[in-house]
């Protein structure tokens, strides 16, 4: 043994966990995508693509400002051009082998040895070309490339075909039309052994360590089939994980505020773990579903707020330049119309000294007035607290059920706590272990229970300030008071 003279340091592991955080407005976004304008059209098809910006969703998607025909663009647009947040989780379920309809006969007429096919969502690859019937070699008599609009462009190669020849085309394209909500709704293939459209949230958290935080899939989720099953993906993610679902509203079938709240209780947007928006927004010439826009706000809120999403995104700038229904009607609510919208539990757009988010209740309001379950605020806090709070002890799972297991959980909560407290964004949370949730047949069985009382700040929904008329202050203001 050596000889000790000084000093030694030795370092015991830390006493308190510190927390991992769930960011709280991760987008999962279900829809349609122009992915023939990518490298590998079937690269993107029922596969959740991650995106930090707008060039790396488009070079894995495509894209289009045919909004209503290639649904995820929409979100594109909204979050990484309008809002500026990231990252977003898409999935496609647009499949070039399935949705898709055969030209067997295009004219081409060359000018100066080129030629441009007006058709939107050609797939290159399908493509034949043909002079008198004669078929032409790609890279060897011409080569064929999208242009900037998106439309396949053809150039001739060499001499062998005159520069102002008529060609005949064939090939396959897209269509999104054939896309239903059955593919959006997806489930489990047994044959391919793959999950598709919204099952494959359950694949976002395991492929990208991210956790849906909001989910949405815009010009699908005002239809009713749609609506029910984001909300229960969005209750239960992973078996244990919770989100938000942003959904839309018809605003084609329903075309009055007075009518939207019996159009949502009767078609079942009455959940706790749903947003209900209405109507359409537009941004310049663009058309968008509000959930798109909305869902992109709300991720921008929490930004600012280190993704701790305490703060209502109700009365919040809202970057749209005007609310329309589905037909291209706009709307103007003034606050009576909007609070009645607010008062059946759904989102509107209020344009107040310029256009404002207005809303802070699910759509389980009225039904329930619980404010864990009513206010969107609190909700979101419960569904990132309890996110928050499996990520940072799942490392303790099959750890020894002994009291250093429970005062690290307990001491560690209440101290996570504290720091929310002091900086504003909670009332307060309390953590404890108590005896009788945790009989001894439990305790031999592995399970033991915690109860945490947690308390978030509700919005300020209503300010009220009393004005009353005092004669004393006009007296003393005509009079100088008392002299």
């Amino acid at each position: 043994m050596a000889y000790e003279h000084g000093i030694n340091l030795l370092e015991n592991p830390t006493s308190v966990t510190p927390p991992i955080t769930a960011d709280s407005s991760i987008q999962v976004v279900i829809g349609t995508a122009p992915v023939h304008l990518t490298a590998d059209p079937t690269a993107a098809v029922n596969k959740p693509i991650l995106a930090y910006t707008r060039s790396a969703a488009v070079d894995k998607l495509g894209y289009s400002d045919n909004f209503s025909a290639f649904t995820l663009c929409e979100a594109i647009y909204a979050s990484f051009q309008v809002a500026s947040v990231a990252p977003v989780v898409f999935i496609n379920v647009l499949d070039p082998a399935v949705h898709k309809v055969s030209v067997p006969t295009h004219p081409l007429t060359l000018v100066a040895g080129k030629g441009v096919v007006n058709v939107d969502g050609v797939l290159l690859n399908s493509v034949v070309v043909k002079q008198n019937a004669t078929p032409l070699v790609k890279n060897v008599d011409y080569i064929i490339a999208f242009n900037k609009d998106g439309k396949p462009a053809l150039t001739l190669l060499g001499t062998v075909v005159p520069a102002n020849a008529s060609l005949t085309l064939s090939f396959d394209k897209l269509d999104p039309s054939l896309v239903t909500e059955t593919d959006i709704i997806g489930g489990y293939d047994a044959i391919t052994k793959k999950y598709k459209g919204a099952e494959l949230i359950r694949s976002v958290y395991p492929m990208f360590n991210v956790l849906p935080g909001l989910i949405l899939a815009p010009g699908w989720s005002h239809i009713p089939e749609v609506g029910i099953i984001l909300d229960a993906k969005a209750k239960s993610i992973n078996g244990t994980f919770k989100a938000m679902a942003v959904c839309d509203l018809n605003s084609d079938t329903v075309k009055s505020y007075e009518d939207v709240a019996a159009w949502k209780e009767t078609n079942g947007y009455t959940s706790e773990y749903t947003i209900a928006c209405w109507p359409m927004v537009k941004i310049g010439d663009r058309k968008l579903h509000f959930s798109s826009v909305y869902a992109a706000t709300i991720a921008s809120v929490d930004a600012r707020n280190d993704s701790v999403p305490f703060e209502s995104p109700s009365n919040e700038r809202f970057p749209i330049t005007a609310a329309v229904r589905k037909d291209g009607v706009e709307v103007y609510l003034d606050q009576l119309e909007a609070n009645h919208l607010n008062g059946n539990g759904v989102v509107t757009a209020l344009n107040w000294n310029g256009w404002k988010t207005w809303g802070n209740n699910t759509a389980a309001y009225p039904n329930t007035t619980d404010p864990k379950d009513r206010f969107i605020a609190i909700r979101r806090m419960f569904n990132w607290w309890g996110n928050t709070f499996i990520l940072t002890y799942f490392q303790k799972v099959d750890d020894p059920t002994n009291y250093r297991l429970i005062e690290s959980i307990v001491d560690s909560e209440n101290v996570r706590a504290n720091g929310y407290v002091a900086r504003g964004q909670i009332a307060g949370a309390v953590m404890e272990f108590r005896e009788e949730l945790n009989p001894v047949t439990n305790i031999l069985n592995g399970k033991i229970v915690f109860i945490q009382r947690f308390a978030a700040f509700p919005p300020a929904e209503q300010i009220t300030n009393i004005l009353e008329f005092d004669p004393t202050i006009l007296t003393n203001a005509l009079f100088g008071g008392g002299q």
